[in-house]
């Protein structure tokens, strides 16, 4: 009896104990936690949901919560039945691994230029791509959409600046090893490791030289299924428009300079016409998990757009699967695949040529008269009243016909075996297509198919990519010596091949581009076929001692299909070293250093340069008449030149990484030097020859820079957590060497300006520098202020000076001289991330300074032969002679200072607000968590640039003019304020 009585008191004195334990770093659940009674045999671990149960002994218990890579956290019972634990990373142990070329390595092991860029970070708010998600993130690294706000708009990513003049520029992209992918959607991606210097990105040789985009995706885990659901949807709206004259303005602006203007029956806002409210539905459903042995990963995306611009919109839908398997303890194998279709109808913006006919819908938009209406009084569409015959831009938005439809896939297939510990054997083969199909017709309600009876035109795109790389891999560590050996082979073949159809002189305007056959007159027909091979041996050497001392080798020699006999291989070294000083004995005690690495790198890598077949002779089809007959013929076009051979671009880089207080600060600083060689240039031939020019490598540029970054963990505790990261970026360019040392002109404004030579490339001067007149105000009458002069035809009062610099006492070509600067003088990025207990914050800005933007627009709308601003309502007249606009009148559309403005910016990307619901309620659901948030984008912009948006780019759009056509500004789509509410689940 007193034995029972005892069991039954102790028995009453127990209690049952439950709870989660989650991490602090990213809240996600912990399984496999060791919970212990501590002084006792007792325990428990959590499971894979995180959660776990204990009975405690009585209420003075404590329980200690150990898990690997975390802090050991102990909590007194007490009175509580329900302990939910959030475990702080211990940075000592957690060591984040980095991805690189052909592995991965520990981030206190890397001696090259990275930057990592986490999946929160990219999923923070809705974006078309994960390149337009990386803006702002990383340091170095320059994101540019090519037109604005446009739907399914191509992303320009740019690594320490451009590297070319006649090649691309763009980073090279590699998802989950396949060289040269399309990028997933962004709520796929596991981790993004941006690899900036030779030594990073030399492992990849003569497609290194633009740097490296290192993509891994989500994988699945060893734990029971889980599902996961992430959607959104947003509002958009025009960020900026420009403020123009009404009709009334309109008409006193004309009548000041031509008085028998008339003005006209209606007063149009043209861009309240064309604009309109956009969305996007943006839904993720993934589903993922596996077992020891196997794992999978299983999403599907959903994302439409209705653009800001009427009858603009995107809808894509993507499909992404991940399985690995282990056949053994040695032999793994895993199959990547990725699908995807996207549907673009799109509208005319950043017109090449805006002269009768021709137009956009943007720059139409501003040029148009005010004083007409969307219709005539016979129902048919207006046309512009003064300068050169163009649609109204309500006509071209919603009659002209521009669709996309592009389908892409990809597959990659790997298997690895482990000979013996330490000595791993990886193939991989992938291939990958992408389909893209463009239709366009103009009807006869418009201008430029009312005069050839409606013009309809199709053009079909395949590109397909095949992968096969094999390589060895030897890690190995003894004592406090660790190497890492790497060999390989690869072999790549890409083939693009199209064609185009045309018709024109329809009988209707209702079959569009679908029924070419239906036109009277059919248009030329062509087709294409190229394809590149590339072979390839590379390898790596690593080696780090104590963790203290750290070197690195890297090679890899090329050979391309490309080039000729005399270059056809080419070979890209690489060298870096780096000296963890923390770890030396007068500093591996310190309370505050954790990290102190010093690093340096040199090498070179390529850029792939020219286009298939490039380096031999071609011929060109010609029409001929023999007779009275048509013929075809041949024309001699190139001649062969045996001797091209890849641009190369050597870098220097001086780094320094360092942590403080256990990596609660972590500080990244880096300069850099980039010289590119063997640059490729036209250089002329002479007449008799019968060609024009042969591409020869003839030009040097330099890049130079510093990059900054600076990740802080303010405070972490239990219920609150606040951590900024800011990164800071200058990078300068010049061209070194030119052909001949002779200054080459680039020809970018719209073909209706009439205007050629607009920038220049100069030695010793930045690249795609604007080249015009200085502007000195408006001529107030008397004799000209020294060193200025009016051009012929303007030199009443209230015409414009420019600065005469020859001192003839007229402007003419030879006054012309460097009026801008296109680079920034720096770019940056902060970002907070806040969370008190269930509530998080997200608050981040992105800058540049410095970069001047030559605006065609306002230089159009200053020219007397369209709209105008309503700067024009200040414009010079007899009694306003204190204004630096001149009098109302039709000049030519000079390239001048005057329209050259400082397109600095400091940009509210995005600020967000979420809500995760409480485990208490959760447990009753069968959640694991749930999040409902709401964000804002671009919501502030602080900027004195006078056009509707300092991310201006036009005439970006390919290889030649991507890096000499930068900070241009005309007609583009305008970029947009968006909000957005959201709802993260996880089953």
């Amino acid at each position: 009896m007193f034995l029972l009585l005892i069991g039954a008191y102790v028995k009453a004195q127990e209690k049952n104990v439950s709870g989660t334990v989650t991490s602090s770093e990213d809240g996600m659940m912990l399984p496999g936690v060791n919970i212990i009674v501590k002084g006792t045999a007792s325990g428990t671990t959590s499971d894979f949901d995180g959660n776990y149960n204990i009975e405690v002994p009585d209420s003075n218990a404590i329980l200690q919560f150990n898990y690997l890579g975390f802090v050991t956290q102990e909590i007194k019972v007490g009175a509580q039945t329900n302990i939910s634990v959030v475990l702080q990373v211990d940075q000592n142990e957690l060591e984040e691994i980095v991805v690189i070329g052909y592995g991965t390595v520990k981030k206190s092991d890397v001696s090259g230029s990275v930057s990592s860029v986490k999946s929160a970070e990219l999923t923070a708010y809705p974006t078309v791509s994960a390149e337009q998600a990386l803006q702002g993130r990383a340091a170095g690294v320059q994101v540019q959409s090519n037109n604005g706000g446009e739907p399914g708009a191509p992303i320009k990513v740019r690594i320490r600046g451009g590297t070319s003049i006649n090649a691309s520029s763009d980073a090279l992209i590699v998802v989950d090893g396949f060289v040269g992918a399309s990028m997933p959607a962004p709520q796929d991606i596991a981790s993004m490791e941006v690899l900036k210097d030779a030594s990073a990105t030399a492992i990849y040789g003569s497609r290194g030289a633009n740097g490296v985009i290192m993509v891994t995706t989500k994988k699945g885990t060893s734990s029971k299924p889980t599902l996961e659901l992430n959607t959104s949807y947003s509002l958009q709206h025009v960020n900026n428009t420009i403020d123009l004259l009404d009709a009334d303005e309109f008409a006193t602006y004309r009548q000041a300079y031509s008085e028998n203007y008339v003005q006209g029956p209606a007063n149009t806002d043209w861009q309240d016409e064309i604009y309109t409210t956009g969305s996007i539905s943006n839904t993720q459903l993934a589903f993922s998990g596996g077992s020891d042995n196997s794992k999978y990963y299983i999403s599907g995306n959903y994302f439409a757009q209705d653009g800001v611009v009427i009858n603009s919109n995107l809808e894509r839908f993507t499909i992404l699967s991940n399985v690995d398997v282990d056949i053994t303890k040695r032999f793994k194998v895993g199959l990547n695949v990725f699908g995807g279709r996207s549907t673009k109808d799109g509208v005319s913006t950043q017109a090449q040529t805006g002269g009768t006919g021709g137009g956009d819908v943007i720059s139409s938009a501003y040029r148009f008269a005010p004083d007409l209406g969307i219709y005539n009084a016979d129902g048919t569409y207006t046309i512009n009243s003064l300068g050169d015959d163009i649609d109204n831009p309500y006509a071209l938005a919603t009659e002209s016909v521009d669709e996309r439809k592009a389908d892409t896939y990809r597959a990659n297939f790997y298997a690895a075996y482990e000979f013996i510990d330490g000595l791993e054997f990886k193939t991989t083969f992938g291939f990958s297509s992408e389909n893209t199909q463009i239709g366009k017709f103009k009807p006869t309600t418009i201008l430029a198919g009312a005069g050839v009876g409606g013009e309809a035109t199709f053009e079909y795109r395949n590109t397909t990519n095949t992968l096969s790389e094999n390589y060895l891999t030897y890690n190995k560590s003894f004592g406090a010596h660790n190497l890492s050996l790497l060999g390989g082979y690869s072999y790549q073949k890409v083939q693009n091949e199209g064609a185009f159809a045309g018709a024109r002189s329809f009988v209707t305007n209702e079959v569009s581009y679908r029924n070419l056959e239906g036109g009277a007159v059919t248009m030329q027909p062509s087709s294409y076929l190229n394809e590149t091979e590339l072979v390839s041996v590379f390898g790596r050497v690593n080696y780090e001692y104590a963790s203290k001392y750290i070197f690195t080798f890297t090679a890899r020699r090329d050979g391309s299909s490309n080039f000729s006999k005399n270059n056809k291989y080419a070979f890209f070294p690489s060298g870096a070293i780096a000296w963890n000083m923390a770890k030396e004995n007068f500093l591996k005690d310190s309370n505050t250093i954790t990290t102190w690495k010093w690093r340096a790198s040199y090498g070179a890598t390529g850029n792939p340069s020219i286009s298939p077949y490039e380096t031999l002779a071609k011929f060109s089809s010609v029409y001929a008449v023999v007779g009275d007959q048509q013929v075809n013929g041949v024309v001699l076009t190139d001649f062969a030149n045996d001797n091209l051979k890849w641009e190369t671009s050597k870098q220097l880089d001086l780094g320094l990484d360092v942590a403080l207080f256990d990596n609660r600060l972590e500080l990244s600083f880096d300069y850099y030097t980039i010289k590119t060689e063997d640059l490729l240039f036209p250089r002329p031939l002479p007449e008799y020859s019968g060609v024009s020019s042969q591409i020869q490598n003839i030009g040097e540029l330099e890049n130079k820079g510093y990059e900054f970054s600076i990740n802080s963990r303010n405070i972490t505790n239990q219920d609150f957590t606040w951590s900024t990261a800011f990164n800071f970026s200058r990078n300068k360019n010049k061209m070194v060497k030119l052909p001949d040392g002779d200054d080459l002109f680039i020809d970018s404004a719209p073909g209706h300006f009439l205007q050629r030579q607009t920038q220049i490339l100069r030695e010793g001067e930045a690249i795609g520098s604007f080249y015009g007149y200085e502007y000195k105000g408006v001529y107030q009458g008397g004799n000209f202020p020294e060193g200025t002069a009016t051009l012929s035809g303007d030199s009443d009062p209230g015409g414009e000076l420019f600065a005469d610099l020859d001192g003839n006492g007229e402007i003419s070509t030879a006054d012309r001289k460097i009026i801008g600067d296109p680079t920034p003088d720096f770019t940056m990025g902060f970002n907070n991330d806040l969370r008190y207990k269930n509530f998080d914050m997200n608050l981040f800005f992105q800058a540049s300074v410095g970069g001047e933007i030559l605006n065609y627009t306002l230089l159009e709308l200053g020219s007397g032969a369209a709209n105008s601003t309503a700067d024009m309502v200040n414009a010079w007249s007899p009694t306003n002679t204190n204004t630096d606009v001149p009098r109302p009148a039709v000049r030519e559309k000079r390239i001048t200072s005057r329209y050259v403005y400082d397109g600095s910016y400091v940009r509210l990307k995005n600020l967000s607000f979420g809500y995760n619901l409480p485990e208490s309620f959760l447990g009753k659901t069968g959640l694991q968590t749930v999040r409902l948030y709401v964000s804002g984008q671009n919501l502030l912009t602080f900027t004195d640039y006078p056009g509707a948006d300092p991310e201006a780019n036009y005439r970006n759009d390919n290889n030649q003019r991507s890096n000499t056509n930068i900070g241009l500004d005309y007609g583009s789509y305008p970029n947009v304020r968006t909000f957005t509410m959201g709802l993260n689940m996880k089953f």
